[in-house]
């Protein structure tokens, strides 16, 4: 792709400007895709001030940044006009405490979690670890709380015995671990592992469009958030909705954590992000509308028009 002259030397001045840059979508407030909220929260957790550049609000800085930095996707990283990278490698460097470095600070406090196995578990794990001779079980919990434990091979971090068996984790996932508890159930599938953690954020509760009409009709007390850019709703809008801007996100950030939200956008993956972004701030009554306003158009108003 090529990057013209004058948008190159934009790009170049943001980042000479801003000695912590993140590109993203949207905004620190109000992040419009998973992977930017995931960047978000760790830089949030390292630092108390950085800059972002929404790349949705410009197009040419959109495509630009991806041949500027010869890396093809979104959120990228700058710190003191160094590329770090993006969302993968960031989460990596953020376990093993280099983010910290990079930044200037000092890496979170190494903690030793205390997790509970229950016997099932346990002897699951047993099973699948003399299938695997030479691997360790590892634990991984990202900054949106995603976990997964798989085999690999031992390496540098933090080790913790639960039943008679060495668990391995970064430091990252160590901080996000305490309490945790592990059980073997039967899905679908066949057998498999739950994991309880008691300190990831409340779920996001999944609306229909039918479910918000019930809900206006009703008077019920809420407030409806629009995930979208303001041109898009130049285009379109839910009445009530309000544009989840920097100022609206500032504002929501300070009021009372029982409130209940409700947020949408144009199929429901920004207002997803969005909505797991105030969850992890502490709100334990979020809702992603389903579908968007686009299936609000096509089940509950014809005359909102489609784009």
């Amino acid at each position: 792709m090529d990057l013209d002259d004058a948008t190159r030397q934009r790009i170049a001045s943001l980042i000479e400007a801003n000695s912590v840059l993140l590109f993203m979508k949207g905004d620190r407030t109000a992040p419009q895709c998973g992977f930017s909220a995931q960047v978000i929260q760790i830089l949030d957790s390292l630092i108390p001030d950085y800059a972002t550049c929404d790349v949705l609000a410009d197009p040419d800085i959109r495509n630009g940044i991806k041949a500027f930095s010869s890396w093809p996707t979104i959120p990228q990283l700058y710190v003191k006009g160094e590329f770090i990278g993006g969302c993968d490698i960031v989460s990596e460097l953020y376990g093993s405490g280099e983010l910290a470095g990079k930044l200037g600070v000092e890496a979170p406090a190494t903690i030793t979690p205390d997790v509970t196995l229950s016997d099932a578990a346990a002897a699951a794990l047993r099973q699948i670890a003399e299938q695997r001779p030479g691997q360790a079980l590892h634990l991984s919990i990202d900054a949106r709380f995603g976990h997964s434990l798989y085999m690999g091979p031992p390496g540098p971090g933090v080790s913790v015995e639960a039943a008679g068996i060495t668990i391995h984790m970064d430091p990252g996932t160590a901080s996000r671990a305490d309490g945790l508890k592990i059980d073997c159930v039967d899905t679908d599938e066949g057998p498999g592992f739950h994991i309880d953690n008691p300190n990831a954020p409340a779920p996001v509760n999944q609306l229909t469009v039918n479910e918000l009409k019930a809900k206006l009709d009703a008077g019920d007390s809420f407030v409806l958030l629009d995930a979208r850019t303001l041109e898009e709703r130049e285009q379109a809008k839910i009445e009530g909705a309000r544009l989840l801007d920097p100022a609206t996100a500032h504002e929501i950030e300070g009021l009372p954590k029982d409130t209940t939200l409700v947020i949408h956008c144009h199929h429901g993956g920004r207002s997803q992000a969005a909505a797991e972004h105030f969850a992890a701030l502490g709100f334990r009554d979020v809702h992603n509308v389903v579908g968007g306003i686009d299936a609000w158009s096509q089940e509950i108003d014809p005359s909102v028009p489609r784009y």
